[in-house]
């Protein structure tokens, strides 16, 4: 795992990634609307290389996490939680871009989505983590989303501003992280999770 960092630079303040330039077969860019469009035969001349990643780190989801697969959001999907998202971001000291990332993967910002294991909301929470954050209704966007910033705060906290670490804890649990001595662990859905999230945090930076 010691070449996640080579892979992927890290500002430990506000959790800002710089991953350095390099070949990618994705290109992304963000349109006026904040849609994310990606394409492996880039037409427009707003498209950048997406970067890639192979570590992981995330949000807990008990046994066999699986990283959500869905569309990206419609046209102006995103602009009803962005006022939540930047109140989240500031109070936590997090990139909006970084919250959409992982709502974006999640949820696919839909409010009312629940997992198979039972995570609810934009930021998919697990009852018992909703209750270690204080979010008294996981359905209610604004405590959800809070909810979910603060446990990444956490976890950024925990992992020294890692942000591959505080993805893969976010979705695998940090007790997955432990057992695979403080790195991320060799799980397949995890590392597709954080691949995904980053890919979508640079988007989501390059665009705002």
């Amino acid at each position: 795992m010691s070449g996640v960092r080579t892979l992927v630079g890290l500002a430990l303040l506000g959790l800002l990634v710089s991953p350095p330039a390099r070949a990618g077969e994705v290109y992304s860019y963000v349109d006026a609307e904040g849609v994310v469009h990606f394409s492996n035969a880039p037409s427009d001349a707003r498209y950048r290389k997406v970067k890639r990643a192979t570590g992981t780190s995330g949000v807990y989801r008990g046994d066999a996490p699986k990283a959500r697969s869905r569309p990206i959001p419609a046209t102006g999907r995103t602009d009803r939680f962005r006022e939540h998202v930047r109140a989240a971001a500031g109070k936590y000291n997090l990139p909006e871009a970084l919250l959409l990332a992982v709502m974006a993967v999640e949820s696919n910002f839909d409010h009312q989505a629940v997992s198979e294991k039972g995570a609810m909301g934009l930021m998919q929470l697990m009852p018992a983590t909703a209750k270690d954050m204080f979010v008294s209704d996981a359905w209610d966007p604004p405590q959800n989303i809070e909810g979910g910033a603060r446990y990444l705060r956490i976890l950024a906290n925990q992992y020294q501003g890692d942000l591959v670490k505080t993805l893969a804890a976010y979705n695998a649990g940090p007790e997955a992280v432990r057992r695979a001595g403080g790195a991320v662990p060799n799980i397949p859905e995890t590392r597709e999770y954080v691949r995904k999230v980053i890919a979508l945090y640079q988007s989501f930076k390059g665009g705002s």
